[in-house]
């Protein structure tokens, strides 16, 4: 459910903001504001899915849901957000139009929070006969901040090229431009820049060839570009880079072709490690900002009661690999879970009784997937995202597959099984947590 998510990253950020975790904590551990990393995009070409979404992570390569912001902006379409943390604000650029509709101009909007956006400027191509804006990236250095998007005209087929937009004031409202990225030839797109040291580096998508390709300049972002090459095969697009805590680059493309984002590592920008896939279900071309301010929260101890019996999840035994079931609460070590922070409202579950974590089995994503208990080994599909539904009640949604375990069929009775399922409203997929703070 979107508004509860809100309220969820509403209570997230005030308690990162202000310093303070309201409630009593059982056997808490303090809150932590350990470095997070959040990936702003958008989930796809339906109508619902052309809005902000928010997903967090703690290492970069393995992301949960934050927030659906509802943001669409004036245009009612948003797409390929560009994230930067800037003046104490939080700024997107995005593009304002499916891929199919013309547009001549992208829009900027701002939050304080994550949560609530509010809309700073559309800024128009600046080009005769524009046909398509598309993937405004921002390129920040020192107090100059840029925007690169990609501009097509009606006049020539395969003619989309990079242009530069420069903002005139602090408050990224007015901006000037455009600038040719002098070198990058024609039919470029998603051109996203970083630079290091003296030297700037482009990573575009070839509209044409289908590659990602490396450019470099020692001059300036508009001039200079020299082509270094492709990277991996043909088939991914929406580059966008971020460096992690240890000064390590890493690079984040969208595999369009069939879905799903994939990254590479560097330590120069020059040399890269092969793309593995990235937990982050649903996720599309989009951006990552590094942040300190978003909390991790405290470990708490709890049962978990499904809403629909008013039964406890139940770990039955000690042995690995048997599958979760609801049972009468008793008050028994094996309905009794420790909930260990790994990310902001993200968690892996450990019985009290044998110490070992709730698994979706063999890390499956499809529907049905037993939920058992496993030997911890921080894997994704161990790593389970709290979504507010109430007061103490929550979905607990798989961060490997996006599902929600589900008591099956929605029985009542005394061993029925936990499985993980589409997530959706039923109260089978609801869980009280008396022990959350």
């Amino acid at each position: 459910m979107r508004i509860p998510a809100l309220h969820r990253l509403a209570r997230v950020l005030a308690a990162a903001l202000l310093g303070i975790v309201a409630g009593t904590v059982v056997t808490a551990a303090p809150a932590s504001a350990a470095t997070s990393f959040v990936y702003a995009t958008f989930k796809g070409d339906a109508v619902a899915d052309e809005e902000l979404w928010l997903y967090s992570s703690t290492n970069g390569t393995s992301f949960g849901v934050l927030a659906d912001t509802n943001y669409r902006g004036p245009s009612g379409v948003l797409r390929d957000p560009s994230i930067i943390n800037y003046n104490g604000k939080y700024y997107v650029a995005y593009t304002v139009q499916s891929w199919t509709t013309n547009s001549t101009s992208f829009n900027i909007a701002s939050s304080t929070d994550l949560l609530t956006w509010t809309h700073v400027a559309t800024v128009n191509s600046g080009i005769t006969s524009t046909k398509f804006v598309w993937a405004p990236e921002f390129y920040v250095e020192g107090s100059t901040v840029r925007i690169i998007a990609s501009v097509a005209q009606t006049t020539c087929s395969a003619c989309f090229r990079p242009y530069v937009y420069t903002a005139q004031n602090t408050a990224l409202t007015s901006w000037g431009g455009p600038v040719q990225m002098d070198g990058l030839g024609f039919n470029h797109i998603d051109t996203f820049v970083a630079k290091s040291g003296s030297t700037y580096h482009a990573f575009v998508k070839n509209e044409t060839s289908k590659f990602i390709e490396h450019w470099t300049s020692t001059t300036s972002v508009t001039s200079g570009w020299t082509n270094q090459g492709t990277l991996w095969t043909s088939g991914y697009e929406g580059p966008s880079l971020a460096q992690m805590t240890d000064g390590t680059w890493r690079i984040y493309v969208d595999k369009y072709t069939n879905g799903g984002i994939w990254t590479a590592t560097s330590s120069n920008l020059n040399s890269w490690t092969g793309l593995s896939a990235v937990a982050c279900a649903g996720c599309r071309h989009g951006t990552v900002v590094r942040t300190e301010s978003l909390s991790t929260g405290p470990a708490f101890t709890s049962t978990a009661v499904a809403q629909h019996s008013g039964k406890c999840v139940d770990a039955v035994n000690t042995t690995a690999a048997n599958q979760l079931r609801q049972n009468t609460c008793a008050g028994a070590s094996a309905q009794s879970w420790r909930f260990e922070p790994v990310g902001v409202d993200t968690y892996t579950i450990v019985n009290a009784g044998s110490g070992l974590c709730v698994d979706v089995d063999g890390g499956s994503t499809a529907n049905n997937a037993k939920i058992i208990q496993w030997t911890c080994n921080g894997a994704a599909n161990q790593t389970f995202q709290l979504s507010l539904v109430s007061a103490k009640v929550y979905r607990l949604v798989s961060v490997s597959s996006g599902k929600c375990v589900d008591v099956t069929s929605a029985s009542t009775a005394d061993g029925a099984t936990l499985i993980q399922y589409t997530c959706g409203s039923g109260t089978n997929q609801r869980f009280n947590l008396a022990g959350h703070p």
